[in-house]
């Protein structure tokens, strides 16, 4: 593959990272306008706590932190691993007990305007669900995490700090606030670093791509699980297809396809699902397009992931369209409700 090949193929990754983390960020909008805030909050909950128990003790070892102290791997952990994700955010030692995490403005998981409809209490759910349990996944139950600052409460970030006491602690008092204190200024020469010859910026890019990616591939799930298919399809129908609408402009030059007309579209969607590591195959019906989709790799090991989680991708394609050409159409069938996929565009 030529540099310019691999630019390119960055470049589209990119793009879909971008479409997912705003689905992601969407979806958590719609369930505060549609449902309500107590619902919104007890799903990022368990999608971050799912993360958690998924990801946070394997990626110590694969960042090279299981050895640290417990504080301070569970603070390096997600320093180097919003790093790689693209996400702003600083690390300060004070001790082998005490270690700072900021995340500073702009906040990456509430882009842009976002952020406006992001009720405090979806932050602080965010922080039990993870950031609270990184003690009781190392079996290490006096590790905590002590939040300063939230930016959704219109603080200059949300920051705080994990410190091992030297008892258990209860539950309720995995995070806890301190809003009269503040993190050290950070120095990024004193900040962790991913060894180079284990991250070529090949794997990095892969790695910008599904961090944004994963949190879509853990939301489904939740989100079936927690309102029922019925209002899931719903919910994440609708969030797939106003993203779609809001995306397409900026999508489309990533992916190299800019023809508003059903073959243009096709293209584009032959990109995208190529992007996000799908096979696909496109063909010319003559009233129209063909795409068979082999599977949504994306889902693939979600053992308990409905047929319905499928309802974001198939939003997210109409809404790409109807931004593409008011006049171009799309539909899905799936003959035996998971694979393959078939996308018909005329």
């Amino acid at each position: 593959m030529s540099d310019a090949e691999r630019e390119a193929q960055w470049r589209r990754w990119r793009s879909v990272a971008d479409l997912y983390h705003a689905c992601f960020t969407g979806l958590v909008l719609t369930l505060v306008s549609r449902r309500g805030t107590p619902d919104a909050a007890e799903f990022v909950f368990r999608v971050f706590r799912r993360q958690q128990q998924e990801r946070f003790v394997a990626g110590l070892a694969k960042l090279g932190l299981s050895h640290l102290p417990p504080a301070v791997a569970a603070a390096q952990y997600h320093y180097l691993s919003n790093w790689i994700g693209g996400v702003h955010v600083e690390y300060m030692h004070e001790s082998d007990r005490k270690a700072w995490i900021r995340y500073p403005p702009p906040r990456w998981i509430w882009r842009g305007t976002a952020i406006c409809g992001v009720p405090g209490e979806v932050s602080k759910a965010m922080l039990r669900g993870w950031h609270g349990n990184n003690g009781v996944a190392l079996g290490h139950p006096s590790l905590g995490f002590v939040c300063t600052k939230q930016s959704v409460d219109g603080q200059d970030g949300l920051e705080g700090y994990y410190y091992d006491y030297d008892h258990p602690l209860e539950p309720d008092q995995r995070v806890v606030f301190a809003r009269h204190l503040e993190a050290p200024l950070f120095d990024p020469a004193q900040a962790p670093a991913l060894p180079v010859e284990g991250w070529p910026r090949p794997r990095l890019e892969k790695a910008y791509r599904n961090y944004a990616m994963e949190y879509v591939r853990t939301a489904a799930p939740v989100a079936v699980q927690l309102f029922g298919p019925v209002d899931a399809a719903y919910l994440l129908h609708l969030t797939g297809k106003l993203i779609g609408m809001q995306s397409y402009d900026e999508l489309a030059p990533g992916l190299d396809e800019t023809g508003r007309d059903a073959a243009g579209f096709a293209r584009l969607l032959q990109a995208l699902l190529a992007a996000q590591d799908d096979a696909v195959e496109l063909r010319d019906t003559g009233d129209g397009f063909e795409l068979r989709q082999d599977g949504w790799k994306l889902m693939d090991g979600v053992a308990d992931a409905h047929p319905v989680c499928v309802r974001i991708l198939e939003g997210l394609v109409e809404g790409l369209a109807a931004a593409c050409g008011r006049r171009i159409a799309v539909g899905l069938s799936q003959p035996d409700g998971r694979s393959p996929l078939l996308w018909r565009v005329r």
